[in-house]
């Protein structure tokens, strides 16, 4: 199964509470009717556990953007659990590793406990010690990005990853899971791809099936420092177009679910500058530094979770309502999303997507 880009709706891999459907459903109402004050939850809270990482990849942006050190105070995301009778999802991810939050487990454990929808994006270093956890917790879904089908081309762009290391502990797990009849966790490869490893994403399908993951998605590398520049797919349309062709083959004869961007000039968004956006409604993005934006991909901070007693007083903040009001609107939206680079919204028929270089494309953490 090929899919394109993602929709409003979530990864659903059991059943929600009623609770959690009927929010969803008023989510998606307002969504569709563009309400600014909402009746809804989110249905998704991400939370950027920590900026630090424990790895170091070149084309990342945290190394051409003001980085300071940040990790979420617990008490933060404890502000955030009166939302989960009703959110069906908590993901835990941002610029950093979020595995390496000292209290990752205990998120884990605590949104567990409340019957939430369990997501994290990790570069795999720590799943060997994640494993009994992973179980414990019935983490549903996680990704692990990886930028090529060996150790030699993960040096290159994930520069301190042990590629043997991931691929053994992703085996334990899919044996565990295999050995117990479990549905869970759902286990997909991010690949960023670019003109020097984008050959390698039919491959990348063929590690998938190797170790008995579920799903591939592509992600196209967005340039942020002059040493990336080259490597851009931006004009590289037959490239693109027979990498993409070779990899839906062999996803189709490996029964591996793949995730694929739109190709240039065939964005659906045409001339938009980005496709119309749901995040404002949809998701509730909380950065390691304490301050909330529409999305870990602009530096337009709202405010600090610190002031605001309760979660709706947030959720429903003049900020929050005037966000919604005008990041779809051409006119009124902010700079950064004028030039849109996350990769639900982002239009790929334009240069922006694939080249961020001369903006300010990050957070300048707090």
């Amino acid at each position: 199964m090929i899919i394109r880009a993602k929709t409003d709706s979530l990864f659903k891999r059991a059943p929600v509470s009623e609770e959690r459907e009927k929010n969803t459903a008023l989510n998606l109402q307002e969504q569709q009717s563009g309400v600014t004050k909402l009746g809804s939850k989110p249905q998704r809270l991400v939370l950027e556990l920590t900026n630090a990482c424990n790895i170091n990849c070149p084309m990342c942006g945290r190394n051409a953007a003001d980085f300071r050190l940040s990790a979420m105070k617990y008490e933060w995301f404890e502000k955030l659990i009166p939302t989960f009778p009703y959110t069906e999802e908590v993901t835990l991810m941002g610029w950093g590793e979020p595995t390496m939050h000292p209290r990752f487990v205990d998120m884990l454990r605590e949104c567990h406990k409340a019957g939430i929808r369990k997501y994290f994006c990790t570069n795999g270093m720590r799943l060997d010690e994640l494993f009994d956890v992973i179980f414990e917790t019935q983490v549903e879904v996680f990704a692990v990005s990886l930028d090529g089908v060996d150790a030699a081309t993960n040096q290159i762009y994930r520069t301190g990853l042990d590629f043997d290391r991931v691929i053994n502990s992703l085996k334990s797990i899919v044996k565990h899971k295999k050995e117990n009849n479990l549905s869970y966790p759902h286990i997909n490869f991010v690949m960023t791809i670019r003109k020097s490893n984008i050959e390698q994403l039919a491959d990348m399908v063929d590690l998938a099936a190797e170790v008995g993951l579920e799903e591939v998605k592509a992600v196209i590398l967005t340039v942020f420092n002059e040493e990336q520049a080259a490597d851009n797919l931006w004009n590289e349309k037959e490239l693109v177009s027979s990498c993409f062709e070779q990899a839906e083959k062999r996803a189709a004869e490996k029964g591996i679910l793949l995730k694929l961007p739109y190709k240039q000039d065939e964005d659906p968004a045409g001339e938009m500058l980005h496709k119309p956006c749901f995040a404002p409604w949809r998701d509730f993005f909380l950065r390691s530094d304490g301050y909330t934006t529409l999305c870990m991909h602009t530096p337009v901070k709202l405010f600090h979770i610190d002031e605001y007693d309760d979660f709706d007083s947030m959720w429903n903040s003049e900020k929050y309502i005037d966000q919604r009001q005008r990041v779809n609107d051409e006119q009124q939206m902010d700079n950064p999303c004028k030039r849109c680079y996350h990769s639900t919204f982002t239009n790929w028929n334009k240069p922006y997507a694939y080249n961020q270089l001369g903006n300010q494309f990050s957070p300048d953490w707090g």
